[in-house]
């Protein structure tokens, strides 16, 4: 059966997540109704990564079996037309070889978190950005995000939901700068924990509203205690923005 690998743009806040759930509407429902509506086969797509309900994505990388070889453009053109009124849209459609897998051959994963620094509200960014009315220092938090770099036990940082085999992981890149009025948190490991970004934002606001220091994000770090770590950022301002793989490294 032809394998087919597309690259996802979501709007997450009007899904109950990605997976597919039974009387839920799911960012991998949607695309798999549409393939359905296209094509006549029911199928179960593959996906690089679960995210959360209220979380975006901008490079979410998923692969399809199908019985027919259809041309890439036209599965590509054919899901766009039926995912219309649905916040999903496919950005681009290539054939693969069938030991090829969206989640399985991936070897990075890039993920951003969007804050919006103002005293005022989002009104055109509302449910996309997470909204800190007080000043935030991304320079600390820059800092700060240094001591999550390499190889760790990120317990701390890690949802008492999630299932992974092991708190140990490799935080690649921890970046922090001010665009404007947004701070942006840009973060890239082979993979996360279940809710790691998310619970490493919330720490290094702490830090840019001046209750943490960088010193204390080392330490909450060190500890391997889920108490010690900050608020949980919100999913607003979350986005998966690219998945690595092997020959794209």
């Amino acid at each position: 059966m032809p394998r087919y690998r597309f690259t996802i743009e979501y709007d997450g806040s009007a899904y109950n997540g990605f997976q597919a759930q039974v009387g839920q509407p799911t960012v991998q429902g949607a695309i798999e109704t549409a393939i359905t509506a296209f094509c006549g086969q029911v199928v179960r797509i593959a996906a690089a990564g679960r995210t959360d309900t209220g979380v975006h994505a901008t490079g979410q990388t998923c692969h399809v079996d199908l019985e027919r070889d259809w041309p890439a453009r036209t599965v590509m053109n054919a899901l766009n037309a039926h995912l219309m009124h649905e916040a999903v849209s496919v950005l681009d459609c290539t054939p693969v070889g069938d030991d090829w897998h969206a989640r399985f051959t991936a070897v990075g994963r890039k993920y951003l978190y969007r804050i919006l620094s103002r005293p005022g509200r989002p009104a055109l960014d509302r449910g996309r950005v997470w909204h800190v009315k007080k000043p935030l220092d991304a320079e600390a938090m820059h800092e700060a995000a240094q001591s999550l770099i390499g190889l760790h036990d990120f317990t701390t940082f890690r949802d008492a939901a999630c299932q992974s085999a092991s708190p140990v992981k490799t935080l690649d890149t921890a970046r922090v700068v001010r665009i404007g009025e947004e701070v942006h948190l840009v973060f890239e490991a082979r993979s996360f924990l279940h809710r790691q970004v998310r619970s490493m934002t919330g720490s290094l606001v702490e830090v840019g509203l001046g209750r943490w220091t960088p010193a204390d994000l080392a330490e909450a770090l060190e500890a391997r205690d889920r108490a010690r770590c900050g608020p949980v950022a919100p999913s607003d301002g979350l986005y998966l923005t690219g998945v690595v793989y092997e020959t794209e490294a």
